[in-house]
């Protein structure tokens, strides 16, 4: 059936299918029929090539009937695929960042954009349950509950915030023993200074496995499935300048697009 776009009816047909005890091969099938589900826009699929959505939560260990928890998911790009798979045996949270009268208008439509994404396909999202990243008061979901924390491309607004080491510490509560935490980002050179991450928005591997042991965390697996060579991380811009934000614009718009998205570093963490 990979390859044909599948109504949301006949999505949650299959997830129904899927036993709960899904193998690897169950769950890479039900995940290549989702990334091609009705409810996916084009735009979000033409940055699969990108972004490695199979192989990246394959490494990370995804099962239907875990309770996972997405860190920040903006629009919900990821939101699309792990929904759907934890629909039916499974619990998925998404915790959004807090908006107040002081929130930038773009992340106040983002965050707008993602409830009403939400309201728009209730038998495909209406398992979701939402929760509020307030720091000092951080509860991503009930301690002890999760399976797996995933957080893709966020450690470099925490780490600018002065927040990362809470947001890891909330992470490492929220999981079971032996619960997974992984971790996307953008990755800077090694020796990078702190500054110059926090400008260009490229995080050294050492800086986020530093700061995930901090909270208790073990290092076990890392992967250059989002990896990309192509990216030279110096453009004045940071990594901005690449798409999809394009922050240039036109200037040197084709350079940009032939580079790609950025590279990444891919980690894999358990809570002992």
């Amino acid at each position: 059936m990979a390859g044909k776009i599948l109504s949301g009816a006949a999505l949650l047909g299959l997830l129904a299918c899927i036993p709960c005890a899904a193998t690897g091969s169950d769950i890479g099938l039900l995940i290549d029929e989702i990334m091609v589900g009705v409810h996916r826009s084009d735009v979000n699929r033409a940055r699969d090539r990108y972004r490695h959505p199979k192989e990246t939560l394959l490494f990370f260990g995804l099962r239907p009937d875990m309770t996972v928890v997405e860190i920040a998911p903006s629009r919900g790009w990821y939101t699309e695929i792990l929904a759907p798979v934890l629909h039916s045996r499974g619990q998925y949270f998404a915790a959004l960042s807090p908006i107040t009268e002081t929130t930038p208008a773009a992340l106040k439509k983002n965050d707008a954009d993602y409830r009403a994404m939400l309201a728009t396909a209730p038998k495909m999202y209406g398992n979701v349950k939402l929760a509020i990243l307030v720091p000092g008061a951080l509860q991503v979901a009930p301690p002890g509950s999760a399976d797996l924390v995933l957080t893709f491309r966020n450690v470099h607004n925490w780490a600018k915030a002065g927040t990362a080491e809470a947001m890891f510490k909330a992470f490492n509560d929220a999981l079971k023993s032996g619960g997974v935490l992984g971790v996307v980002e953008h990755r800077a050179r090694p020796e990078t200074s702190f500054q110059q991450q926090i400008d260009s928005g490229y995080m050294t591997e050492a800086y986020v496995v530093e700061t995930a042991q901090k909270a208790g965390f073990r290092l076990v697996n890392k992967s250059d499935i989002n990896a990309n060579p192509k990216d030279t991380k110096d453009y004045p811009g940071g990594v901005w300048t690449l798409p999809p934000t394009l922050r240039n614009g036109d200037e040197n718009r084709e350079l940009y697009l032939a580079i790609g998205e950025s590279d990444r570093m891919t980690l894999k963490f358990v809570k002992p």
